[in-house]
């Protein structure tokens, strides 16, 4: 692997602050966590770690801001989003940097990032002004026929939008710019590891002219922040993108108040190469699907490569060499294909897997090193099925591959899962295709691509334990609003004449 060095940065002379209420506050006992560039160990900043009592005030004041944001028209909310959107565009590349920075995707990746936020705030700007109910006359039920029916769409009150480390500034756009469009208050609590980027969103929003304590963030951990939203009583709807273990826990304590979760969490994403798929880019998409985006750390990256029998020798081949000329490294540097995980410590995890398969018979042929919080892009042979990586989710560039013999043996193997995000098929013939559509047990099938495709305008979840509900610019719009029936007794009568 060719590795390149991280540049070191200078830290902010003020620590950042978080946002409550419309204000940007410390912690109520000052306390604070650390914010490291992990290609380097260094400390870019720091931010409040928040407390029980910073939560109750942002809770308190969202409980004011949902009755303002239910009375801004559609017109309004559109604007703060399309202001938003216009400045984030002109700050574009420092987001971008300090995205990199913190997260340590490839700078490259970082500015595709800003680019599809934009365009996710810029959507639901438009979609605020499209949530639509229905009208429906009653008489196609005896007795019913003079009154009539409307539904309306109103907003479900308090969001609290939980975001992940790995697409912060996207998978934000998608849970924070949906709740306002759809007229919500919206409590953001960022990722620990990498809060900064979107705490200057946070700002840019601020200065967009949300409505007071519309939008707030509270940084800190999961144990502390999360908690609290899934368990508080001023919160109407929890979006999370996370973990499995996190989803089931932030259920839990749900449960009680039994408000709205939406979920998408882990991935165990199969990827099937049949003898007839062109081979040099089913192995383009599996490096650009699982080795060289997000540094591995993608739910719906591809997490096994299942290869017919005939073919597997020769795809692994093509497979090995291209990851052995992927560029691990410094993620500011233009050229670097592969930056550090988050943590070291999440590193760690990954090249325990990888030795974890290694030792029950698998064989490497391309990475398999740690450096840090660096793992080389990693290809692994003769996986065996009780390897945990082909069990649980490896987040991080490590890619099994596992020959097959015939379609039926290899729905088996994809759909014998606890997850079910997404899968891909490379195949020439359609009729296999469509028969991969209907029988693996997953939210969403590319064909003669990789997994790991996500488009603003199409509904992306999972089934099974990879969570519930839909995301999209049309999709979340219904998940954060209510229905709500409307009759009008003896609204018509056009019809007292029937049968005359």
């Amino acid at each position: 692997m060719i590795y390149t060095h991280a540049t070191h940065f200078e830290p902010r002379e003020e620590n950042m602050k978080m946002l409550i209420d419309s204000a940007w506050v410390d912690s109520s006992d000052r306390s604070v966590r650390e914010v490291v560039n992990s290609a380097n160990n260094d400390l870019i900043d720091t931010v409040p770690a928040a407390t029980a009592s910073d939560l109750k005030k942002a809770v308190n004041a969202a409980r004011g801001a949902k009755i303002r944001m239910a009375e801004l028209p559609a017109h309004e909310r559109a604007a703060v989003l399309f202001r938003c959107a216009d400045v984030m565009e002109k700050r574009r590349e420092e987001l971008s940097l300090l995205l990199a920075r913190e997260n340590g995707k490839p700078i490259r990746q970082t500015r595709e990032e800003l680019a599809a936020a934009i365009r996710i705030f810029r959507g639901f700007g438009e979609e605020a002004k499209r949530i639509f109910g229905k009208s429906m006359s009653l008489d196609m039920v005896p007795g019913m026929e003079h009154h009539f029916a409307f539904t309306i769409r109103r907003p479900v009150g308090v969001v609290a939008a939980i975001v992940p480390f790995n697409y912060p500034v996207e998978l934000y756009a998608h849970k924070a710019a949906a709740a306002l469009a759809a007229g919500n208050a919206v409590i953001v609590k960022p990722p620990s590891d990498c809060p900064l980027t979107l705490l200057h969103i946070a700002e840019i929003l601020e200065g967009a002219g949300v409505p007071r304590a519309a939008h707030q963030m509270v940084t800190g951990t999961g144990q502390v922040v999360g908690e609290y939203l899934a368990r508080e009583e001023g919160i109407d709807l929890i979006s999370l993108t996370g973990s499995t273990p996190v989803g089931q826990r932030i259920s839990r304590l749900a449960a009680d108040t039994l408000k709205k979760v939406h979920l998408e969490l882990g991935g165990s994403d199969a990827t099937i190469i049949c003898a007839d798929a062109d081979l040099e880019e089913a192995a383009e998409a599996v490096i650009l699907g699982r080795l060289a985006r997000g540094n591995g750390q993608i739910c719906c990256a591809v997490k096994r490569v299942f290869v017919a029998e005939a073919i597997h020798d020769k795809y692994v081949k093509i497979l090995s060499e291209k990851a052995k000329k992927l560029i691990v490294g410094d993620p500011l540097d233009e050229q670097t294909d592969v930056g550090p995980l988050i943590t070291e410590s999440a590193a760690k995890d990954v090249e325990n897997d990888i030795q974890n398969a290694v030792s029950l018979g698998a064989r490497i042929r391309a990475g398999g090193g740690r450096r840090g919080a660096f793992i080389e892009p990693t290809v692994l042979e003769t996986v065996p099925p009780e390897a945990k990586m082909m069990k649980e989710e490896t987040f991080g560039p490590v890619v099994p591959v596992i020959p097959f013999r015939t379609m039926d043996e290899v729905v088996g193997l994809a759909n014998n899962t606890p997850y079910g995000l997404q899968s891909s098929v490379f195949t020439n013939d359609l009729t296999t295709a469509l028969d991969m559509a209907y029988r693996l047990d997953v939210g969403g099938l590319i064909v003669n691509w990789s997994s790991a495709v996500r488009v603003e305008n199409l509904p992306f979840g999972g089934v099974k334990m990879s969570g519930h509900g839909r995301e999209s610019i049309h999709d979340t719009l219904l998940e954060m609003t209510e229905q709500k029936t409307v009759i009008i007794y003896n609204a018509l009568s056009v019809f007292n004449k029937t049968g005359q």
